[in-house]
């Protein structure tokens, strides 16, 4: 900030700010300002100005309210303390509140199948991002989860669909297949397979027995850039 900036902040604060007798017996010059600066400093110290709560209505509301007054639910309200203070406050009681779910979702998560889906090189700094546009699909009907993705080093122009039954007291096997997209958007078997062949962008499930697919092609033309397809899962 250059000198002229601070001048203007010291005017507005000078102007705006009415000035704090009770700390004139402090070093320097006080204005209210300090009411704004104390929230934000990282202390547990209690605040140099607490603020006034006289005729809030919430608070006003609370004090009437026999029930409320005593309620857990209500996050309590520290007036001599900063707001670093209260962050670290409610911060505790939310690692509290997400302790115990956490331990029992935990617990209750095993692994129900695994399949090899590619290997990386150990040696490489930094893997690449081969798993993309992963979408989940719950086909509640059927009782049947669906997860859908593209490998990218494996090849660009397919899809693959994941199977995986919810519910376990039935045998339906386990399942994943790909769907190759390449060239048979072509209009003649004269067409080069090399010109026409085309990439999945993205792949959602438009409902339990549909998948939407916005294809790009590999060789753009004008007009012929992108294709939405829908494709039966049967």
């Amino acid at each position: 900030m250059t000198q002229k900036d601070i001048t203007f902040v010291a005017d507005f604060l000078t102007e705006h700010f009415n000035e704090a007798p009770e700390l004139y017996n402090r070093k320097g010059k006080y204005f209210n300002v300090e009411r704004v600066g104390q929230y934000l400093k990282d202390e547990d110290d209690d605040l140099v100005s607490p603020p006034n709560t006289e005729g809030n209505q919430w608070f006003s509301f609370l004090k009437n309210s026999t029930h409320l007054k005593e309620s857990p639910l209500l996050f309590p309200y520290y007036p001599e303390k900063s707001l670093h203070f209260v962050k670290r406050q409610m911060e505790v009681v939310i690692d509290q509140c997400l302790q115990k779910p956490a331990d029992v979702i935990g617990k209750s998560v095993h692994q129900a199948v695994c399949m090899s889906l590619y290997k990386t090189s150990h040696s490489e700094d930094s893997t690449p991002q081969l798993f993309k546009l992963p979408f989940l699909w719950n086909d509640k009907t059927s009782n049947i989860h669906y997860v859908l993705f593209t490998i990218l080093e494996n090849s660009i122009s397919k899809i693959y669909i994941l199977r995986r039954n919810t519910d376990t007291s039935r045998s339906v096997s386990n399942g994943i297949l790909a769907v190759e997209f390449g060239n048979f958007l072509n209009n003649s078997i004269n067409e080069s397979s090399d010109s026409r062949c085309y990439s999945c962008l993205d792949a959602h499930f438009y409902d339990d027995e549909t998948v939407t697919v916005v294809l790009k092609e590999s060789v753009e033309q004008e007009g012929k850039e992108r294709v939405l397809a829908q494709l039966p899962l049967s």
